[in-house]
């Protein structure tokens, strides 16, 4: 059976195809793939509009997948421009963590090379909202 991160980079690579949409818009340059808690895939790519109204890859393959009745991931894989992989920005990490109460455990791959992963709870340590989970 192929590697998972395999898989997830592959099909991030799929859907890349950085393309110019309009004007104002760019789309492609960053793709992601996440796998849910329940094993299924969802991708996304980045959107970048002029006026800063754009989306993240990484958002976009969370908004395809809350679209499709889940919220719990367990692996994330963001494919940037030149192939590599690269580590979700600031505000994609926060959206992660406020997604599930277990959500530090996500799993980044931030080496594809090596298959060099991080949890989630490494890029964004003592998160402010960790306690709103503890007290449901």
């Amino acid at each position: 059976m192929e590697n998972i991160w395999s898989v997830l980079y592959n099909e991030a690579k799929k859907v890349q195809n950085s393309r110019t949409i309009s004007p104002f818009i760019e789309a492609g340059g960053v793709a992601s793939a996440i796998l849910t808690k329940a094993g299924n895939i969802y991708v996304g790519v980045c959107i970048d509009t002029a006026s800063t109204l754009g989306m993240c890859a990484e958002r976009n393959a969370i908004a395809n997948m809350i679209t499709n009745g889940e919220h719990q991931i367990d692996k994330v894989v963001a494919v940037v421009e030149d192939g590599s992989v690269g580590s979700p920005c600031g505000a994609c990490r926060e959206y992660m963590m406020q997604l599930d109460k277990n959500s530090g455990e996500i799993e980044i791959l931030v080496d594809f090379e090596t298959r060099k992963t991080v949890k989630l709870k490494e890029l964004i340590p003592d998160w402010w909202g960790a306690k709103r989970f503890n007290d449901n």
